[in-house]
This record gives structure tokens, C-alpha cells and sequence, in this order.
């Protein structure tokens, strides 16, 4: 970097009047690195927090709505072994291409209490969103064993494994709580109003490393998260309060 004087001086030789002071660049990356990483870092805090306040508010709205199917969704809710919500999946092609979005997964104790949340992301999948219906809120629930130890797989796909059988409020289950008694995962789901007609099939959910460990201040596993619980974050505490409220 040269700093120029912008006056000549009698005397003084013009080579003289223009000084390089490379330290200057130095020092100055030096000081913006720390302050980039130091915003990324609070960017990505945010942003956990963020999905984990929307994943309170569609819980709340979703089951709190006083309708037959949210009383149904409950009602399975209060068998659960987990829950997986999603506050906003979207798809940017008018029938499949770009569908994705941001989840939380939480498990039940045995004592019944809710642990923290990992956090997922969904993508790669091909739901049927109806036509015209670009986003919508999504609560799965994983009604045993079987279905979270699937869920917790590096990526675990719906509708890949045989085993782990599928139902959706709304659509497969209908009106029919005995539909779904046998199924490993119950899924709700509500779109620009209008509730079921959503399908699952298709979509990967894999684990966001990245937003646990910002969330938490550590590395951890999901396993760690919602299975031996050995992470907190008070900022989670509505969330499981909210699934405590609905799901007992």
C-alpha cells in the first residue's frame, strides 16, 4: 500500500514522498478474519435459535388448533418415542427439484421429559406438495425404537427401509386412528392452511453437525443430543415445554 504526499516538498526528492507500508495490509487482515469468523459464528448461533423458536411456534400452532386431525396428531404425539418438526420445507420447481428445509429432532425419556433438540436438514426428496403449494410446516413422529435408531443413521431416507413403515394424518391414516397403530412414523403436516395431502416419500434427513455444535459450544452427536441427553441449551426450553404440553 503507497501513501502518497499530496503536497511536493521543495527539496525533497519524489521517490522519498512515496512510502510503502506493507504491514499496513497485514495487520488489517489480521484484524478482519477474527471479525468474519466471529460473525459467522454468531450468524450460525442465530440461526439455531431461530429454527428452534419456529419449530416451538409450529407445534403449538399445528396441535393447538382445536381440529379433528391436530387432536389425532396428539393423540399419537403422546405415544411417541420422538418427534422430527420442520417449520418450512419448500420446493422452487412447480412438481419436484429444490424441495428442502431446516428440522429439530427431539426424543422422550424414560422419565417422559423431552431432551434437546439435534438439528437436521431435509432435502433431496420428491413430497408431494399439491400444485400450487410452494412450503409447509411438518411434524413426524417416530412412534418407537425402530424408527429413531433409523432415524439416527448418517442419512436415513423415508421409504427405503422395508422395515420402517410410514403413515400420514390426513392421507394414508384419514380418520382412522387405527390405521396408523402399527406404523413406525406418523407424519402431520399443514400447507398454506390445508392440512394432510403431503407426502413424505422419498425425502433425506441428515444431521447439521455444524448448527449442533454452535448450539451446544461443542462437537457432539446427535446420539448425545436425544439418547443419553448430554447436551443443554436453555434457549430449547419452550420447545420442550411445548411437546410436554401436547405430548404429555
Amino acid at each position: 500500500m503507497a501513501i502518497i504526499d499530496p503536497i511536493p516538498v521543495a527539496g525533497r526528492p519524489r521517490s522519498n514522498r512515496a512510502r510503502s507500508w506493507p504491514w499496513i495490509g497485514i495487520v488489517g487482515l489480521s484484524l478482519v478474519a477474527p471479525l468474519s469468523a466471529c460473525a459467522g459464528n454468531t450468524d450460525t448461533s442465530n440461526a439455531a435459535q431461530e429454527l428452534v423458536d419456529r419449530s416451538t411456534l409450529t407445534v403449538e400452532t399445528m396441535l393447538g388448533n382445536g381440529s379433528s386431525q391436530a387432536n389425532q396428531a396428539t393423540q399419537f404425539l403422546r405415544r411417541a418415542k420422538a418427534v422430527v418438526v420442520c417449520p418450512r420445507i419448500f420446493k422452487a420447481g412447480f412438481f419436484i427439484g429444490g424441495e428442502g428445509g431446516q428440522c429439530v429432532l427431539v426424543s422422550r425419556a424414560a422419565t417422559g421429559s423431552w431432551s434437546d433438540p439435534a438439528f437436521y436438514t431435509m432435502g433431496s426428496g420428491s413430497f408431494g406438495l399439491q400444485i400450487g403449494v410452494q412450503d409447509a410446516e411438518v411434524i413426524m413422529m417416530l412412534m418407537n425404537d425402530t424408527a429413531l435408531t433409523a432415524f439416527l443413521n448418517s442419512q436415513f431416507k423415508i421409504g427405503a427401509d422395508a422395515g420402517i413403515s410410514v403413515a400420514t394424518i390426513g392421507a394414508g391414516v384419514g380418520g382412522s386412528t387405527g390405521t396408523a397403530l402399527g406404523a413406525d412414523i406418523i407424519t402431520f403436516a399443514k400447507a398454506r392452511g390445508l392440512y394432510g395431502g403431503i407426502s413424505l416419500s422419498g425425502s433425506v434427513f441428515s444431521n447439521d453437525s455444524a448448527l449442533d455444535q454452535q448450539y451446544y459450544g461443542q462437537i457432539i452427536d446427535p446420539r448425545q443430543i436425544v439418547v443419553t441427553m448430554n447436551a443443554n441449551n436453555a434457549g430449547a426450553n419452550p420447545l420442550r415445554a411445548m411437546l410436554a404440553k401436547f405430548g404429555g
